[in-house]
């Protein structure tokens, strides 16, 4: 009699864009998956966040799990230039420092993105308003069972399966268990964030903007200032996405007992977001009139609710996998956002790890999270490490090794071109293990 043999089981922690992906890959491998995540429900119809950019292995990935690929076109915009402008904010005059032609990143909604790969899963496999608790690997190490809690209920589940993969985010809540002595580091700045929806405002300020950045819908531009810069782009749907970051002490932070952890949970998963008073966005506004040219203030101020989230990042991880547990995402590597990382690295990393785990197969998982770590650690500690010293100089800290802060009144040529994105370690390496992917999408 022909008995059909059962399909592995991976437990998945964090519903965001990393823990969805890493979700994608492992159903693509031919995996059983359940999603664990705090929030009561997808994003879909309550959108948050800010704006992401995608560079092309991200795009192809993306594109390889979209039934209908040209989705992605559909809610993204391209992006083929960056341009970097020093900032006088005295007078008022900005002047380009550094210019990029041919980048190939497309710009996206996070909600939009995250609704497009959520599309592609079965909805019963995420188990939302769920909070991880803990898990235990064991005695013969075959298995692993993970503790949650249902948030509406009160009720404790356990979930028994041959993996766990920690894609909970830069606060992850997996990887304390792994690493007590584990912190992250402080970057000495926060960035407030904004999205304008200019199909329903103003067009003074839209004027403004398109005339102080003329290549705008297709562009990343950072204004870089003393000790501050910002970054605007434009979106799919009438958009502009700025983020300006903003040097001050660290923020006090929600304390969680239950998880022994600093947390604050948003739609985007596991967040350093702060919470704004109406004095704080006040004196933003008021700022900003003082930093930045009167059509970017403007923009800011006309900005509704605008967050502010505190930049932290770590030095690259020994290890990401522990006998049956394996880090993805920001949980693994969490970084700073100068170099556009982050979400590329959690959607890179879930398709390497799904490719692992199909061409080893569950009875040799351990290779399998061997390879991931051997392909993925390298480059990601390359580039959080790259990302550390952009936001650095673009913030005006103080740098080892570096006798003064970057100024960009007065930047030279090499700093000038140092900032530039196509300088991110390892950026065009496409692993062997994602050739398929890479060629046919």
């Amino acid at each position: 009699m022909n008995t059909k043999k059962q399909k592995p089981k991976a437990i998945v922690v964090g519903g965001s864009i990393a823990g969805e992906s890493c979700a994608k890959a492992l159903v693509s491998a031919g995996w059983d998956v359940v999603v664990i995540e705090k929030t009561r429900g997808p994003p879909t119809q309550n959108p948050t966040g800010a704006g992401l950019g995608l560079d092309p292995l991200a795009q192809k990935i993306v594109q390889s799990w979209l039934h209908e690929p040209e989705l992605l076109y559909n809610n993204t915009l391209p992006l083929t230039i960056t341009e970097n402008l020093a900032t006088d904010g005295e007078k008022k005059i900005s002047w380009v420092i550094g210019r990029e032609e041919g980048t190939k990143y497309l710009t996206a909604y996070w909600a939009d993105l995250h609704g497009l790969i959520y599309n592609t899963l079965p909805p019963q496999i995420f188990l939302w308003g769920h909070q991880y608790l803990s898990f235990c690997i064991s005695e013969d190490k075959l298995t692993v069972k993970v503790r949650a809690k249902d948030l509406e209920t009160d009720e404790i589940i356990e979930i028994v399966g041959d993996l766990l993969v920690g894609a909970d985010g830069i606060l992850s809540s997996i990887r304390p268990s792994i690493l007590p002595d584990f912190k992250l580091r402080y970057t000495g700045y926060c960035a407030w964030r904004g999205v304008f929806n200019f199909s329903e405002n103003d067009s003074e300020t839209i004027l403004g903007i398109r005339k102080s950045y003329p290549d705008i819908g297709k562009c990343f531009y950072t204004n870089i200032g003393s000790g501050s810069h910002i970054i605007v782009t434009e979106l799919k749907k009438e958009k502009f996405n700025w983020v300006w970051y903003v040097n001050q002490p660290e923020p006090e932070l929600k304390y969680d007992v239950t998880l022994g952890n600093k947390l604050f949970y948003s739609l985007q998963g596991n967040t350093t977001s702060v919470k704004v008073s109406s004095d704080m966005i006040e004196e933003l506004h008021q700022r900003a009139e003082q930093v930045w040219l009167p059509e970017l203030s403007r923009l800011i101020k006309e900005t509704r609710d605008p967050f502010l989230n505190a930049i932290y990042d770590c030095d690259p991880l020994e290890k990401i996998i522990w006998d049956r547990v394996v880090l993805t995402g920001d949980a693994a590597h969490p970084t700073t956002p100068h170099s556009a990382r982050s979400t590329n690295m959690a959607i890179i990393d879930a398709a390497v790890l799904g490719k692992c785990l199909e061409k080893w197969g569950p009875d040799h998982l351990y290779s399998a999270l061997e390879e991931y770590q051997s392909i993925r650690k390298p480059v990601t500690s390359a580039q959080v490490l790259h990302s550390r010293r952009l936001g650095q100089m673009k913030q005006g800290l103080s740098i080892p090794g570096r006798e003064r802060p970057f100024d960009p009144k007065t930047a030279s040529l090499e700093d000038s071109e140092f900032i530039l994105n196509k300088n991110v370690p390892l950026f065009d390496v496409v692993p062997p293990i994602l050739d398929s992917i890479f060629r046919s999408a």
